[in-house]
């Protein structure tokens, strides 16, 4: 079986979790975020790098801190919530990092969900919360289904525009899967890649595929620096389009964040990002018992990853189960980073004081 993750010729430095998660918490701190929430950020950009979505990983760190230099996040705040009725909630972020924001919600949603079989959160002024699927498994540790939206900065024209207007914006859901099992995790974006994969490409000095971009003069594009200055491709044409609204009516207009264009992306300084999400905890043993619930997604998983398989096909993967693959080797060999990545952290762990990233030997 090979794994995306096999792929990569460029030499890499490992980092072991552990120490990928105290450096990210040591930088959090020296930049002026709280213990408790230095904690809740590094976990879940580690989770990211663990799982194989280096796009999402402790490699954002650079760009959260620059934003904290320019005054367009606020590192000491941390979200209030607003409880709406007995199964909705409402969390302010008040510029905090989206993380805090996305942690909070979920685990209120989880709260109002064990009550009352559901729970839905929205989420104002908030941040980048990077990769949704950390969000989700919250919920399936507390052996819940969900559902996890958010709006992003534009990055994506209207199916049959050529204009930014709608986000790279990620839809996420997961449910529990069989006793010793793999777990369902859906965490795809409405574009033909996430644009974080654009800006990885740019950071590493790699091409990128034709089909995800066009530059600023609306030709495709292999330079993930004329990607970022033209418009990500929508997968699927008007449905990846479509999906891409439907993220910013649920996270940026019913929350009363910024949308339609107007939010402003972990890249951009000229303002307040004022991202929205969205978050529905459901309880999987409403109509029936949860250890029957669970089997009856064995038989889903074992039906989808035994089906005939077309030529040339090796395995067939259960949607997340080649994240969760990823995972299981990275906390064996290490998290892989390239040389580039490495010094860009170091240097910014130049800038307060704080020790060096360790390398695995």
């Amino acid at each position: 079986m090979s794994t995306p993750s096999s792929h990569d010729q460029t030499p890499k430095l490992y980092v072991s979790q552990s120490s990928a998660l105290s450096f990210a918490q040591r930088l959090l701190e020296a930049n002026g975020v709280p213990p408790e929430n230095a904690v809740i950020i590094a976990k879940a950009l580690v989770l990211a790098d663990l799982r194989g979505v280096d796009t999402h990983g402790i490699n954002r760190l650079p760009s959260y801190f620059l934003r904290i230099r320019n005054n367009l996040l606020n590192p000491l705040a941390s979200p209030t919530l607003s409880q709406i009725t007995p199964v909705v909630a409402q969390v302010d972020g008040h510029n905090s990092f989206g993380f805090l924001s996305a942690h909070l919600g979920i685990e209120k949603g989880i709260e109002m969900a064990k009550t009352y079989g559901i729970g839905m959160v929205s989420v104002k002024h908030s941040n980048h919360f990077g990769m949704a699927a950390w969000v989700v498994q919250q919920a399936l540790d507390a052996d819940m289904m969900s559902l996890v939206f958010t709006n992003s900065s534009p990055a994506l024209p209207v199916w049959g525009g050529k204009a930014k207007l709608m986000g790279v914006s990620p839809i996420a859901c997961g449910a529990p899967g069989r006793d010793g099992g793999r777990d369902f995790i859906l965490d795809m974006a409405p574009s033909v890649a996430a644009r974080g994969k654009i800006y990885k490409a740019k950071r590493r000095g790699e091409k990128i595929p034709l089909d995800w971009a066009l530059d600023k003069e609306g030709e495709r594009t292999d330079d993930p620096s004329k990607a970022l200055e033209g418009v990500m491709l929508p997968m699927g044409g008007p449905k990846g389009s479509a999906l891409a609204v439907m993220m910013d009516v649920f996270s940026g207009v019913l929350s009363g964040s910024k949308f339609a264009g107007e939010v402003k992306g972990p890249y951009d300084e000229t303002g307040e990002a004022d991202v929205g999400h969205f978050f529905v905890v459901l309880r999987p043993d409403l109509f029936m018992e949860l250890g029957e619930f669970r089997e009856r997604m064995g038989v889903l998983y074992d039906r989808v990853t035994g089906c005939e398989r077309m030529k040339g096909v090796e395995r067939i993967f259960f949607p997340g189960e080649i994240e969760q693959v990823i995972h299981e080797e990275r906390l064996k060999t290490g998290i892989p980073y390239v040389q580039a990545e490495i010094e860009a952290l170091n240097r910014e762990a130049e800038l307060v004081g704080s020790k060096k990233i360790e390398i695995m030997s």
